[in-house]
């Protein structure tokens, strides 16, 4: 490891633990819609199925499964990310139900990751902040990766956000083409924008799209941005996402600045190996963990605890989880 990396690491390290505690959150993301109607980012699941999927409506998750999995997420103590949806798949009043009720069911207000959207004001105490998906900041690179996805949309979206009262917070995803030079232009995004939290995800290379055979960013590579932007930016939450074929890169996140981990098929991880190895990749970083993936007793009963509408999906993800094994 370069040795002024190393030295940065340990100084962010110290930092996030001095600023942020010593507290590691699991966070899910809960999907709304597997529909978007901008379709065309190129290193997206959604832009290789607009083709499939005619009918937006039918591309919307059940409500009830929605409900279930908030829940599911309350008993495991997991940090909901966002609530995520394709640009203009689901109607502002429909999000808004959403929101109130997951409140209900967890305590706490959500942060939306929708596409850019201008009806904020339609909002209250229900949502927490607001997310962009930037995904990268270098304006040639973005022009060419997400070619209907404007930044200057989402800035003034989080701009009005602010105005609102909202928090803020951005997506970027490395290994699309950027590099290490153009930390220049987040630092820069971030200053400007008053950003609150910022979430990095490792490219997850997709089939049928163009970046199917192209491998994942190193994992020092990862570490090096997340330090730049907490030794920057002190107050900053960053969450960090990474995949199930990269689970040793959590522990040197951790050290470099990561509040929180994401990205991970919860249900299908839980109770096992992997949900074992994320476990130990947080307690071997000498953090704690908010939320479990190996104590099985949180599952809790094969029915929903809100409302006998949840039940099946309920029973179908503590099943799932129950019958996992290391």
């Amino acid at each position: 490891m370069n040795e002024n990396l190393l030295k940065q690491i340990n100084k962010s390290n110290k930092l996030t633990l001095k600023k942020h505690g010593d507290t590691i959150s699991l966070e899910r993301a809960i999907f709304l819609s597997w529909w978007c109607d901008k379709g065309d980012c190129a290193f997206c699941y959604m832009s290789t199925q607009k083709n499939k999927i005619k009918d937006p409506i039918k591309a919307k998750r059940k409500i009830q499964n929605i409900y279930a999995e908030a829940e599911m997420c309350s008993r495991l103590n997991w940090n909901i990310e966002f609530l995520s949806g394709g640009n203009k798949s689901i109607k502002t009043a429909q999000i808004k139900e959403i929101a109130t009720n997951i409140q209900k069911i967890t305590g706490k207000g959500v942060w939306l990751n929708i596409g850019t959207t201008q009806d904020l004001d339609k909002y209250g105490s229900e949502i927490e902040g607001i997310t962009g998906a930037v995904e990268t900041v270098n304006p040639q690179l973005h022009k060419q990766i997400c070619p209907s996805k404007n930044i200057e949309d989402i800035t003034n979206m989080l701009e009005k956000a602010e105005d609102l009262g909202f928090k803020k917070s951005i997506t970027i995803i490395l290994g699309l083409g950027e590099t290490i030079e153009d930390l220049d232009y987040l630092i820069d995004y971030i200053k400007t924008n008053k950003i609150d939290r910022i979430i990095f995800y490792s490219l997850n290379p997709h089939k049928e799209t163009i970046y199917a055979e192209t491998s994942q960013p190193a994992s020092l590579y990862y570490s090096e941005v997340v330090t730049n932007i907490r030794l920057k930016f002190p107050d900053i939450e960053i969450i960090c996402g990474t995949w199930i074929d990269n689970l040793a890169n959590i522990g040197i996140l951790i050290l470099s600045g990561a509040n929180g981990i994401t990205k991970f098929p919860l249900f299908k991880m839980f109770g096992t190996k992997y949900g074992k190895r994320v476990e130990q990749e947080i307690l071997y970083a000498n953090r704690k963990i908010k939320g479990t993936f190996t104590d099985k007793t949180k599952l809790g009963p094969e029915y929903s605890k809100i409302s006998p509408e949840y039940d099946k999906f309920i029973k179908r993800y503590v099943k799932e989880s129950l019958k996992n094994k290391y």
